[in-house]
Formats: C-alpha cells, sequence, structure tokens
C-alpha cells in the first residue's frame, strides 16, 4: 500500500514536462501586441534614416535636394491623397467587417489594395524619371533610402491585404472574428503615417 502511494506521489511530481504555461493575464490579445512590438521596432528604423537625413541638412549644411535636382513636389503630393484614402477604404473594410456587411468589407479591402499598387506603381515611376540616382550625392542616396524603405513596407502591406482579401471572398470573416482584417489594417494605417512624415520632410520642408 505504501509503495503504491509512493508511486502516484512520483508520477504527480513528473507529470508536467516542459515550460511552465503561458501567463494569460494580460488583456492585449497576441496579435495585437505583435503588431505594435514590430511597428515599435520599424519605427526606430525609419529613425535611423531620418538621422542621416537632419545630419545632412542640419549639421551639413547641405542644399536640399541636392543643387540641380528637383523633386516632384506635385505628383507626390496626389501620391499622398491615394494612400490616405486607401486608409479610409482600409476604415471601411473593418467596420463592414464589424457589422456583417461582406460587400463593403470585401469592396474596402479591394479598394485599398488597387490604391496601394497605384501608390507604388506612381512611386517606381517617379524613380524613372526623377534625373538622379542613389549614389549621385548623399541627397540622393537619403532620398531613395528613405523613400525604398517606405515602398518595402508598401510591398508587405499590400501582401498582407491581398491575403485578406482573398480570405474575405471565401467568406472567411465576420462580425465576431474578423482579426485577419484588423491587424493587417494597423499595419496598412502605420505605412499611410510614416508615408505622411516621409513626404513632409521629404518633399515639402
Amino acid at each position: 500500500m505504501e509503495s503504491a502511494s509512493v508511486a502516484v506521489e512520483h508520477a504527480a511530481e513528473h507529470e508536467h514536462h516542459g515550460p511552465p504555461p503561458a501567463n494569460r493575464s494580460s488583456r492585449v490579445e497576441a496579435q495585437f501586441l505583435g503588431m505594435l512590438l514590430f511597428i515599435i521596432s520599424e519605427v526606430m528604423l525609419f529613425g535611423s534614416f531620418f538621422t542621416a537625413y537632419f545630419f545632412i541638412r542640419v549639421v551639413g549644411h547641405a542644399h536640399w535636394p541636392a543643387t540641380g535636382t528637383k523633386l516632384p513636389v506635385a505628383v507626390a503630393g496626389v501620391n499622398t491623397a491615394i494612400l490616405v484614402s486607401s486608409s479610409l477604404t482600409m476604415h471601411w473594410a473593418l467596420l463592414s467587417a464589424k457589422n456583417e456587411n461582406r460587400f463593403g468589407m470585401r469592396a474596402g479591402l479591394a479598394s485599398t489594395f488597387l490604391l496601394g499598387v497605384t501608390f507604388l506603381t506612381v512611386q517606381i515611376n517617379e524613380y524613372v524619371h526623377v534625373g538622379f540616382a542613389p549614389h549621385d550625392h548623399a541627397q540622393g542616396t537619403i532620398f531613395y533610402g528613405l523613400t525604398g524603405l517606405h515602398g518595402a513596407h508598401v510591398f508587405v502591406g499590400l501582401n498582407l491585404l491581398l491575403f485578406a482579401t482573398i480570405r474575405a471572398f471565401r467568406g472567411h470573416f465576420n462580425a465576431k472574428e474578423h482579426r485577419g482584417v484588423e491587424v493587417p489594417g494597423i499595419y496598412w494605417h502605420f505605412v499611410d503615417v510614416m508615408w505622411i512624415v516621409v513626404y513632409t520632410t521629404i518633399y515639402v520642408i
């Protein structure tokens, strides 16, 4: 009898293997927390590029843009309006998902994707006609570095939107389960806000 109780106690001691279960006390969902931490790291990445930009303009007192070059401010302004509009359609898609409006959700996601593709196409066309290369001068390096970094983020966002749009047309989202729309939406709004900062500093100031 005693040996049986010892065996039971020994089994109970070794019943759990591996690390302890994750703490679920936080009210922030894992998807949101992961995206927020990612965005914070991306802000730091953009910050390093902006540091180089301000070092050239403020510390180095260099002309911006470089002498003999001109930036297409008007074209970039139109492109900014396109990207800001995509934030509105993204918000429309999320609200529609929460209200069980499948048409609005699908139309909003598809519109956001198309507006993002338009923005990226205009940006690439700008590179073709801007008249200078990244290696021509420090200003060119910073210009292509900042706008190219943002363009890469737009490309990632378009992939997220494409997957969300495909899932939306397959009927994967509803009022209770719409994380697949909300999380890419957070990233897309971040991309839009960063472009406003890039446009203001690079093209306007």
